[in-house]
């Protein structure tokens, strides 16, 4: 009997889920509570045209978190998360590393840093053995 899972493709899953079902939440999220994790977060943070970016950000969170869970375009989608990443980085830690020290700064930043990792290895390995990427790509 063929198993459908392989342990050696665990963690590569394991990855996804973890990527995946937390942009798709943060990303609905935008929509659901928008004074408290959309437009208002966003107008608190200094963004010029808030809405307009906090929309946008939701939207492709949503998208390139079930693209992730699937597996499909795996690298491509994990490239806009990782910018995300970057831009939530610079606009809301930055001045915590500066004004409280670091380690103020280690703990507001550790689920960033955790998703920033889990997205760089899905950008270098894809998404693995069980994703659409590889059932598209088998000869």
């Amino acid at each position: 009997m063929k198993r459908i899972i392989r342990t050696a493709e665990i963690p590569t899953l394991l990855c996804r889920l973890a990527v995946g079902l937390i942009f798709l939440s943060e990303g609905l999220q935008k929509y659901i509570t928008p004074d408290l994790t959309g437009v208002g977060r966003f107008t608190k943070i200094g963004f010029s045209n808030p809405a307009f970016w906090a929309y946008f950000t939701g939207s492709f969170e949503i998208v390139c978190g079930i693209l992730i869970l699937l597996g499909l375009l795996t690298r491509i989608a994990a490239i806009p998360l990782l910018i995300v990443m970057i831009v939530a980085f610079i606009t809301t830690k930055i001045s915590i590393l500066t004004g409280k020290g670091f380690w103020a700064f280690a703990h507001e930043y550790r689920t960033d840093f955790a998703m920033t990792l889990l997205l760089i290895y899905l950008l270098i390995y894809g998404g693995g053995n069980n994703s659409i990427d590889k059932k598209l790509t088998r000869s």
